[in-house]
């Protein structure tokens, strides 16, 4: 018997996590926390990292 393992990337996993924060922390439900979290990782990922 095999088990399929589904793979999930290290952005996706960084966006779930700030997902699930955001629905937990805030009003807001899955598809605007998603959309949220998006953003939020695009922003500090262009942030220089001397600044950061």
């Amino acid at each position: 018997m095999t088990t399929a393992v589904k793979y999930t990337s290290l952005y996706d996993q960084r966006v779930n996590l700030v997902k699930d924060t955001l629905t937990k922390h805030s009003k807001l439900d899955e598809k605007n926390s998603l959309e949220l979290a998006e953003r939020i990782l695009d922003a500090l990922d262009h942030i220089p990292e001397k600044v950061r």
